[in-house]
């Protein structure tokens, strides 16, 4: 397996890499990336053969789109696929009004939820506007989920159901866009979104992973049945697949629990057995499944990309995963590369 491997965007006329590039690091989220260092991310990614960029309004309020288009501005468009989100519109505003949090000197303007059709055409426009690209391939209605809006859940899904749906199925048929979906924290949430509409694909962060295959139930199967492409993001579960078990490691974006932490070092002394790095493990076993085409990772280094892609190639013995299932760390219908 290698980073730049082209695969089939489920039923899409797309190619993306089995690697992408997740652009919220860039976007400044809990610190600051300088300009240099995320166009000199974004060029060696280019350089290794990544071709699928993924970017959204939310990351950095804006500052991730604006950073992504001047650093693919002058490539062959035709060359790379790019995804983008709709679900908010940036509002100029000073930044002494602004609450950045948890993104920092990010850029001047204030985030608000609109899940209309006319919003939603709104912040395609202004997504294009800020990338200075003639086009995206794909676009994902952004968290609709219970992680991002609580107790508003529901109303909020039927929402962005009755509007932003609408507005990029147009969009889509007028072929603005080849591909259109939904990206969040949930596989519950893709899933019904995939019995409701017509949807080509998803975005989801941490729900498929080395530590959780539950969406193997009933939602991923469906997926390959309908022919629909999911892009996995946070594939480390926000860190700690990539860590280890060590103290102060993260899961979810908060402390990780005991329970987690004890599985964790169990896959670990699995890895230690067989020399392969926990963090390789965790890359290559996502994109094994046939209905996910690229793990969309953000890096906040040239050397952590450097790393991550070393990662995705490291030689894996199948019997590595063989033993992960047979000693219950690993569900035994998840697929595993071969």
């Amino acid at each position: 397996m290698t980073p730049d491997t082209k695969n089939k965007f489920g039923r899409v006329d797309l190619e993306v890499t089995a690697f992408g590039f997740g652009t919220a690091p860039i976007g400044n989220i809990f610190r600051e990336i300088d300009e240099q260092t995320s166009d000199a991310m974004i060029q060696t990614a280019w350089d290794a053969g990544i071709r699928y960029f993924d970017t959204a309004p939310m990351y950095g309020h804006g500052l991730a789109e604006l950073r992504t288009g001047q650093s693919l501005r002058w490539k062959n468009r035709d060359d790379f696929v790019l995804s983008s989100k709709v679900g908010r519109r940036l509002v100029p505003a000073k930044r002494a009004d602004i609450d950045f949090a948890p993104w920092t000197n990010a850029a001047p303007f204030q985030m608000e939820f609109d899940y209309t059709y006319d919003g939603t055409m709104r912040a395609f426009e202004d997504s294009l506007q800020r990338l200075a690209l003639e086009r995206m391939d794909i676009c994902f209605i952004h968290d609709i989920d219970v992680f991002t809006r609580g107790d508003e859940q529901p109303e909020v899904f039927k929402q962005a159901m009755d509007g932003c749906w609408k507005a990029l199925e147009s969009l889509r048929d007028q072929g603005m866009v080849k591909a259109i979906g939904v990206g969040v924290n949930e596989w519950e949430v893709c899933h019904e979104a995939l019995k409701q509409r017509d949807v080509d694909c998803f975005l989801l962060a941490g729900r498929y992973t080395l530590l959780e295959q539950d969406s193997l139930n009933e939602f991923l199967p469906l997926c390959e049945e309908r022919g629909a492409a999911v892009v996995v993001g946070g594939g480390f579960n926000s860190g700690i697949l990539a860590t280890g078990a060590k103290e102060g490691a993260k899961y979810n974006y908060a402390p990780a629990p005991a329970d987690i932490m004890e599985k964790v070092r169990k896959i670990e002394a699995v890895c230690a057995d067989y020399d392969v790095p926990l963090p390789a493990a965790a890359l290559q076993f996502v994109v094994a499944h046939p209905a996910v085409p690229s793990f969309a990772a953000g890096t906040r280094t040239v050397e952590q990309l450097a790393q991550n892609l070393d990662w995705f190639s490291h030689p894996i013995p199948t019997e590595f995963w063989s033993d992960l299932k047979f000693t219950g760390l690993l569900r035994d219908d998840a697929p595993t590369p071969v």
